[in-house]
C-alpha cells in the first residue's frame, strides 16, 4: 500500500502541474457512425473537500491543496465488441466542475488487475488515484477493460491488441457522445497515458486511432511506460531465466488467450499440479495479485509442465500460441502522434528489453515522432516517478 500510494502521488503531481468516417464513394449516402453510448449513472458530485479527504486516506495528504475542482463522477456503460460480437463494457467518467478554460480529454489506462472490486467504475468504494486527474482539470476516463465491471463474466483478454485498443477507443467515443448530449464542451486535445498493462493498452488504442480513420479521433500525444509491447521477446526472456517474479501474469495470459482464441485447452496442458487446479479459483476475481502469486511459483520450470516448457523452446512447437504473441506485439506499425516510451533497466516484471526492441523496430521502420527514455536502475515500481517527471513539461507544452 505504501508503494501504491507513492505511485499515486506521482500521478497526482502530474495532474496538477498540467492544468470522420472513411471517405465515401461519390454518390453513396453517408452512414452515420453508431452511437456507442449506453448510459451514465451518477456516482455523485464530490466537492473538493471530499476529494481531499480521499487523498488523505490514500496517503496523499501533502497534495490536498492542489485539488482545485469539484467533480461529477459517473459509471459509464458503452458498446464495444468481443470476438466480433457486440457487448457492453464500463468505466469511470470524471468531469471537473467550473473549470475556467475548456478542459482536455484524458484517458488513463490502469495496470494489471485481478480483483473485480478494484475496477475504476466501482468508485468511490474503489479509489485508484487516477480520479484525481479530474480534480486537477481534465475530463478523465478510466476504462475498466473487457473482463471487468459489467463485462466481468468474460475472461479478460490480457495482452490482446484488438480488444485492448477497442475498449479504450470505444469508451472515448461514447464519452464524447455523452458530453455532446449534455452540452459539455471540451477542447480538441486527446491524451493517452498508461503504465504496465496500461502502457500496452495505451499503445493498442493509439494504433487503433491512427490506423482506423473511421473512429474520427485525433490523438494529441501518448505516454506509455513499461508495457509488454514485444511479447515474443518477453517469452524468450522468461524461458531464459530461472525465476520470474510475476507468475500471476503468466496464468492470466494463458487463461486470456485460451478463451479469446477458443482453444479451450485444459490448464494441465500448460501448468503442473497443483497449480493447474488452483488457477481457476485464483483468477475468479476475488483475489489480489499478491494472493495469486503466493499460490503459484517463481520458477517457470516448476510452473509449466515439462512438455509445455520444452515446446516453448522449440521453434516448431506451440505454434498457435507463438503466432498470437507475434500478432499481438507491435512489429509492423509506426506511431504517428507524438509518443514517448519509458522503461526502467531493472524492471523485474516487464523486461526492459521489450521497449528497446519495440523502439528499435519503430526507428528502423522510419518513425520520426517517437522518443525513448531509459530509466537507469529503475524497477517496475520505481520507474513511475522519473517517467512522470519527464512527461510533465512535455504534456504541458502540448496542452495549449
Amino acid at each position: 500500500m505504501k508503494q501504491l500510494n507513492r505511485n499515486l502521488a506521482y500521478l497526482l503531481l502530474f495532474v496538477f502541474v498540467i492544468t470522420g468516417c472513411k471517405k465515401d464513394i461519390q454518390g453513396d449516402p453517408v452512414t452515420p457512425a453508431p452511437d456507442l453510448f449506453v448510459s451514465a449513472s451518477s456516482l455523485g458530485t464530490f466537492p473538493r473537500a471530499t476529494i481531499q479527504a480521499f487523498a488523505i486516506s490514500a496517503g496523499l495528504g501533502s497534495y490536498t491543496a492542489l485539488i482545485k475542482y469539484d467533480v461529477d463522477f459517473f459509471k459509464l456503460i458503452y458498446n464495444t465488441t468481443y470476438k466480433g460480437k457486440p457487448i457492453q463494457a464500463s468505466g469511470l467518467l470524471a468531469i471537473p466542475k467550473n473549470v475556467p478554460v475548456m478542459p482536455s480529454l484524458l484517458s488513463a489506462q490502469h495496470g494489471t488487475m485481478f480483483k473485480n472490486t478494484d475496477v475504476p467504475s466501482n468508485f468511490p468504494a474503489a479509489f485508484s488515484g487516477f480520479e484525481l486527474f479530474a480534480a486537477g482539470g481534465f475530463v478523465t476516463i478510466i476504462p475498466d477493460f473487457i473482463g471487468y465491471g459489467v463485462s466481468q463474466n468474460i475472461p479478460h483478454p490480457y495482452y490482446d491488441q484488438l480488444h485492448s485498443g477497442l475498449a479504450v477507443v470505444d469508451m472515448i467515443k461514447a464519452t464524447k457522445s455523452y458530453l455532446s448530449k449534455q452540452s459539455i464542451a471540451i477542447s480538441n486535445r486527446l491524451f493517452l497515458f498508461g503504465y504496465s498493462e496500461g502502457g500496452y493498452v495505451t499503445m493498442a488504442a493509439q494504433k487503433e486511432i491512427e490506423t482506423n480513420p473511421a473512429h474520427n479521433l485525433t490523438l494529441t500525444a501518448a505516454a506509455e511506460g513499461a508495457g509488454g509491447y514485444d511479447l515474443t521477446g518477453i517469452l524468450s526472456a522468461i524461458t531464459a531465466n530461472p525465476r520470474y517474479e510475476a507468475p500471476s501474469y503468466l496464468a492470466l495470459l494463458i487463461r486470456g488467450y485460451n478463451s479469446t482464441y477458443d482453444w479451450n485447452r485444459p490448464y494441465t496442458d500448460f501448468f503442473q499440479q497443483p497449480y493447474a487446479d488452483r488457477i481457476p479459483n485464483l483468477l475468479n476475481g476475488t483475489k489480489t495479485r499478491g494472493e495469486v502469486d503466493v499460490q503459484l511459483t517463481n520458477s517457470p520450470t516448476a510452473l509449466f509442465t515439462p512438455t509445455f516448457y520444452a515446446n516453448l523452446l522449440n521453434a516448431n512447437a506451440e505454434t498457435a500460441l507463438k503466432q498470437k504473441l507475434t500478432e499481438n506485439s507491435f512489429l509492423n506499425w509506426v506511431p504517428k502522434s507524438p509518443t514517448r516510451l519509458y522503461h526502467g533497466t531493472a524492471d523485474e516484471a516487464v523486461f526492459y528489453q521489450t521497449t528497446v526492441n519495440t523502439f528499435n523496430k519503430f526507428k528502423a521502420a522510419g518513425a520520426t515522432n517517437v522518443e525513448f527514455f531509459t530509466i537507469q536502475n529503475g524497477t517496475h515500481e520505481s520507474s513511475v516517478q522519473p517517467m512522470i517527471e519527464n512527461v510533465l513539461p512535455w504534456i504541458q507544452s502540448l496542452d495549449k
